[in-house]
Parts: C-alpha cells; structure tokens; sequence
C-alpha cells in the first residue's frame, strides 16, 4: 500500500504541475497580453486590428480553448502513464 500512495502523491504533483503551467500560460495570454502589454503589442498589426485589442476580444478566448485540448491530451498521457487510465 505504500507505494500506491507514492504513486498516487506522484500523480497528483504531476497533475498540478500541468495545471500550473496552463493558467500560468492562460494568465499571461488574457491578462498580460490583453492588459499588461496592450500598449506594445498594439504596434503590431494582425488583419487591420491592433494585436493587443485582438488578444483582448479573441486571442484570450481561441488560447483558452486550445489549453483544454492541451490538458485533455496531458491527462490522458498522465493517466497511462500512472495506470489509473478508464480503459
């Protein structure tokens, strides 16, 4: 039994550790981006809009759909890898 709760602690440190990093990233994309660095981003161009009023209305929202689909793919990995995947 002690090494199933090495393993699960182990798992556990890993699964907040991704969780971590993806609102560490999440945070810098919504506010840095769209708040914090606004002023120097809004000299760069994407599709006729300044970039930082585009993270602001649609950056923020299409990298927080892709961080789902990165911590989706993650924990499906972290599971296989601790066994304790639903398959």
């Amino acid at each position: 039994m002690p090494t199933q709760n090495k393993k699960m602690k182990a798992y556990w440190r890993k699964n907040l550790q991704t969780l971590f990093i993806l609102l560490l990233v999440w945070f810098v994309v919504s506010f840095g981006c769209g708040i914090l660095f606004v002023d120097e981003l809004n000299e760069i161009r994407l599709g006729g809009y300044k970039l930082g009023f585009w993270f602001a209305q649609q950056g923020s929202i299409f990298a927080f759909v892709i961080l789902i689909f990165v911590y989706v793919v993650r924990m499906n990995r972290l599971d296989r890898e601790f066994d304790v995947d639903e398959e």
